[in-house]
């Protein structure tokens, strides 16, 4: 395969807090070392592109150096946190706006569907607008009306498309734009974050059709979203943006694994708290929560074929019944079961406890994993921590010749299959 998207060395500055330049000095200035062949003299000042922190400058490099090479027929993931740099960097590969330093190569048609109705004018109808879509990606009007029927099919759009798109709903908008962009051609096909607007139904189809896209017809699709099981599913390799920087390039499961593990702050696969921690609480103190291998120590890998330990050590201020909720997800923050506290012995005491549960071997896939812990008190949760604990379950040794690879999916158990006679 040969490389169809190139980008060296894109930076983009922005100025705080005003349009375009700001003032005439700054023009006059950047004019004046233009005119001497000169560098910008603004490249070399600008804060980090880190919107949790006040700026002491007033310019901010929205991206900083980014690299990378795109094949033909390559599916890229573009992850990150909200104003890590996506969409800016999915703006210039789309010639939206110019980089301030480096250069984007490209081979080929470029279509893009940035934000909703990406492209459409809003007078015109739905029809009109396939067509003005496929001129402005230089398809003749012989080519377009080749595609029309399929458009019009896969937007579901078929009674609305000679009513002005003024009037289409926003999800109504992204399935006709979607549909203009994925059926008239491009090589390069770039994807923010608009599926997330369409129904489930449609968000299926649509992955289905950019896999078509890159398998069947061998394009090239850039794909940024929050969804990291459609990234997985989707992307043959991703790049992690943070703070406008690269700091992440490689396979998908290892990217989205980093870029969770990341934002997860290190969680580790206990918690332990001082009594200083919950001393100002009135029903209950949490003193640790563990979750490892049965009859290992805290810091021994898990393995598939262990049973897992779950402990709980709490404070009961109150002589009342507390529950206790425990929520396990996958690396994809997608609820897999949830754990009650089943038990009444502790109703009417006051005093610390420590709650087991056993996990079962052969429960989990390999995999990384997260708990919420969950507290109530006469029905009402009292608390609620997101991740408060993490753990990692590695596949067990296996003989060779034997391990085909990873399945899918968070659970892989071990039943016993009988024979029925």
């Amino acid at each position: 395969m040969s490389v169809i998207l190139k980008a060296e060395n894109i930076s983009k500055q922005y100025r705080l807090g005003l349009v375009g330049t700001g003032t005439i000095s700054h023009d006059l200035n950047r004019w004046w070392y233009r005119v001497r062949g000169k560098d910008d003299p603004y490249l070399k000042v600008g804060a980090v592109n880190d919107r949790s922190t006040k700026s002491d400058s007033k310019y901010v490099w929205a991206l900083k150096d980014i690299n990378f090479e795109v094949q033909q027929g390559e599916v890229l993931g573009i992850i990150g946190k909200n104003g890590a740099g996506k969409s800016t960097l999915l703006k210039i590969l789309s010639r939206v706006t110019g980089p301030t330093t480096g250069e984007i190569k490209t081979r080929g048609r470029i279509a893009s569907l940035l934000e909703v109705g990406t492209g459409f004018h809003p007078e015109l109808t739905g029809k009109e607008n396939i067509y003005l879509n496929g001129a402005i990606l230089g398809m003749s009007k012989a080519e377009i009306q080749a595609k029309e029927a399929e458009i019009i099919d896969f937007s579901g759009c078929a009674r609305y498309v000679d009513t002005p798109v003024k009037r289409y709903s926003s999800g109504m908008r992204v399935r006709l734009a979607f549909a203009v962009a994925a059926f008239l051609e491009p090589d390069i096909l770039v994807i923010d974050e608009v599926l997330a607007v369409g129904d489930a139904e449609f968000q299926k189809k649509a992955i289905g059709k950019m896999q078509d896209i890159s398998k069947g017809d061998g394009r090239t699709v850039l794909f940024v979203s929050h969804n990291m099981a459609a990234v997985k599913s989707l992307c043959t390799r991703a790049i992690v943006l943070e703070n406008g920087c690269t700091v992440f390039e490689g396979g998908t499961d290892e990217a989205v694994n980093y870029y969770l593990n990341t934002n997860s702050h290190g969680l580790l696969n206990f918690v332990e708290y001082k009594e200083a921690d919950f001393k100002e609480n009135l029903f209950f103190g949490l003193h640790k929560l563990s979750v490892q291998a049965c009859n290992e120590t805290i810091d021994t890998p898990i393995d598939r074929d262990d049973k897992i330990r779950v402990e709980l050590v709490l404070e009961k201020k109150v002589s009342d019944f507390l529950g206790v909720v425990l929520r396990f997800k996958d690396d994809s923050g997608h609820f897999i079961f949830v754990l009650a506290k089943n038990t009444t012995k502790d109703r009417d005491k006051i005093g610390v406890f420590t709650y087991e549960v056993i996990l079962p071997n052969y429960f989990f896939n390999e995999g990384t994993f997260y708990v919420d812990l969950l507290i109530n008190h006469n029905r009402k949760q009292i608390y609620c921590q997101n991740d408060i604990v993490s753990f990692v379950v590695a596949q067990e040794s296996k003989e060779l010749g034997v391990w085909m690879g990873k399945t899918k999916g968070p659970l892989k158990p071990i039943f016993d299959w009988k024979i029925l006679e």
